[in-house]
C-alpha cells in the first residue's frame, strides 16, 4: 500500500461515516415525522395486523407472565417503582382507547399521567396492580375479538398518531415489555448504588 492510499483509506471512512451521521440527523430533525410513521407500520401495525384479536390476547398473556416476573424480582427502589407505575399508567391509558374502539366512550385528548398510581403506593401493590392492568388489557382484546370494530378505526396515540386497536395491543404489549427490562433486582440495585 502506497503512502496516499494509507491516507486516503481513512479519509474515505471519514467522510462516509460523518455522510452518515449527518443523514441520520437530517432525517431526525426534518423528517421525524417519516420516521415515526415507519416505525408505526414497521414496528406495530404490520405485525399486529398478521394477528387475529384472540392472538394477540394471547401473546399479551404470554408477555404478561414476563412482565410479572421482572416485577416480582424487583427490589424495592425508587426507581423500580417508578418503572412500574409508568408501566401501569401507559396501560391503563391506552385501555381507555381501546374503549373508544369498542364504542364504549368518547376520545377525550389526554395524558397518561391521571392513570398512573397515586404516590406512596407500595412495590406489592404495584406488582399487583401491573397484573390486574394486563388482565384488563387482555379482556379488552378479548372483547375486541368478540365485537371487532369497523376496519379502518383508528384511535389516536398522542405521540405516535393513529393506531388501529390492533396496533395499540401491540404498542402496549411492546411498551410493557421494553420499560420492564429496566426493573432491577436486588443484587443489581445494590451494585448499581439504589
Amino acid at each position: 500500500m502506497t503512502k496516499r492510499s494509507k491516507v486516503f483509506v481513512p479519509a474515505v471512512v471519514t467522510v462516509a461515516t460523518v455522510g452518515v451521521a449527518a443523514g441520520a440527523a437530517y432525517v431526525a430533525r426534518y423528517r421525524k415525522d417519516d420516521v415515526k410513521e415507519l416505525f408505526v407500520a414497521q414496528a406495530l401495525e404490520r405485525p399486529a395486523a398478521r394477528q387475529s384479536y384472540a392472538e394477540l390476547a394471547q401473546g399479551l398473556e404470554r408477555s404478561g407472565i414476563a412482565l410479572f416476573q421482572r416485577a416480582g424480582r424487583a427490589a424495592d427502589t425508587q426507581a423500580n417503582r417508578a418503572v412500574l407505575t409508568h408501566i401501569i399508567g401507559i396501560e391503563r391509558w391506552g385501555q381507555e382507547r381501546l374503549r373508544v374502539a369498542l364504542g364504549e366512550r368518547e376520545f377525550v385528548r389526554d395524558e397518561h399521567h391521571p392513570y398512573k398510581p397515586g404516590a406512596g403506593v407500595s412495590l406489592r401493590e404495584l406488582q399487583d396492580l401491573l397484573s390486574q392492568t394486563r388482565s384488563r388489557t387482555v379482556d379488552l382484546a378479548r372483547r375486541l375479538n368478540a365485537s371487532p370494530p369497523e376496519g379502518g378505526t383508528t384511535v389516536e396515540h398522542n405521540g405516535l398518531g393513529p393506531l388501529t386497536p390492533k396496533g395499540w395491543l401491540r404498542y402496549l404489549a411492546q411498551h410493557a415489555d421494553v420499560e420492564s427490562r429496566r426493573v432491577r433486582g436486588a443484587k443489581e440495585a445494590k451494585a448499581l448504588g439504589e
